[in-house]
């Protein structure tokens, strides 16, 4: 086995240890190529996009895993991914012990009323010609949780309520609602299976700031009353701590380091995580201009063609020469704590 594979094999055993019994979802290995084509009649692939390329991570039962990095890095495709919305390329998804990728479309059905989502932009997930109570009550209707429409539509107004809406609104369209009422009713839409993991993609960042911490504060009380587990993707860092208990950072399809939330802030490892960090804002002034500030030199490489090696070499301040030749090992440095980076 070569050092490449290896270092993936490796990644796969060791990153998704956890206690017996914690685990819900577990991703060992997850691939997701997009070929390039060209012609019209007769195709052929030219080039492919490595969008996700071999990553590894459980999330436990009642926790909230942050998926962070910047545009591109891979991480909306994971969560599709973990959905079904993408038929990985390669790689297990395991809920609750079965493998999502190997089911049916029938056996998927099941699945979805445990996983939902929701989604980056509330206005165009929700369909304009519909109403508020149409749009929520829709996949109670298609998955038989409550025949009876009189019952269905109170049941609408109880998750509106729940989200903190009047149940008036059931009878308002999108487009006569504020971005942070449309979030809360694909919340509400969510909610309408009781599922038991929630995927929030960029789910506050189209929104204002004073409206996001409202957002965050009612996902963080539904996850305490519902038992609920997130997967939370986001670019935001200040964001990520209020609400995850642990940290993912990706990097061009790569996992590059995983801890706890404290710990990953506290004692960032890798130097992506450090300039990712040091990018991030601080409110004092006095403590802005003073501190020192580690810049990340160049571009993101084209995931078309990503460097050999550790793809964070050709930008890293630390990198060796066997950085561009060795995949570095996806490693625990001290117990929790995993950074894929041969200089930590």
């Amino acid at each position: 086995m070569n050092s490449a594979n290896a270092a993936v094999a490796d990644n796969g055993d060791q990153a998704s240890k956890a206690k017996l019994g914690e685990v819900l979802i577990e991703v060992n290995n997850l691939k997701m190529h997009f070929p390039i084509t060209e012609g019209m009649f007769i195709t052929r692939t030219v080039a492919v996009v490595k969008a996700v390329d071999g990553i590894s991570f459980h999330i436990n039962k009642g926790e909230t895993l942050g998926l962070v990095g910047e545009s591109g890095c891979g991480k909306t495709t994971t969560g599709r991914c973990i959905l079904q919305l993408e038929t990985a390329t390669a790689g297990e998804i395991l809920y609750e012990g079965r493998d999502l990728t190997k089911l049916s479309q029938k056996e998927m059905s099941s699945v979805r009323e445990e996983i939902q989502v929701i989604f980056q932009d509330p206005f165009s997930s929700l369909n304009p010609r519909m109403k508020i109570g149409d749009i929520i009550g829709e996949p109670i209707q298609v998955h038989g949780i409550i025949p009876d429409a009189g019952e269905r539509n109170k049941r609408v107004r109880e998750l509106l309520s729940l989200c903190g809406l009047n149940p008036k609104f059931a009878d308002r369209y999108p487009h006569e609602m504020s971005g942070g009422q449309r979030q809360r009713v694909g919340v509400a839409r969510a909610l309408a299976l009781n599922p038991e993991v929630i995927i929030c993609d960029e789910a506050v960042s189209a929104l204002d700031v004073s409206i996001q911490a409202q957002v965050i504060n009612l996902l963080e009380d539904l996850r305490d009353e519902f038992d609920l587990t997130y997967l939370f993707i986001s670019h935001d860092l200040s964001v990520i701590r209020h609400i995850c208990h642990r940290v993912a950072v990706m990097y061009l399809g790569h996992m590059v380091e995983l801890a706890d939330c404290d710990e990953l802030y506290d004692n960032p490892l890798h130097p992506y995580t450090r300039a990712l960090l040091a990018a991030v804002p601080i409110p004092d002034p006095t403590i802005e201009a003073n501190r020192a500030h580690e810049v990340v030199k160049g571009e993101v490489p084209s995931p078309i063609n990503p460097p050999s090696g550790c793809v964070f070499h050709p930008r890293c301040s630390r990198a060796v020469d066997s950085c561009s030749k060795d995949v570095p090992e996806f490693r625990e440095i001290k117990p929790g704590h995993w950074v894929a980076c041969t200089e930590v």
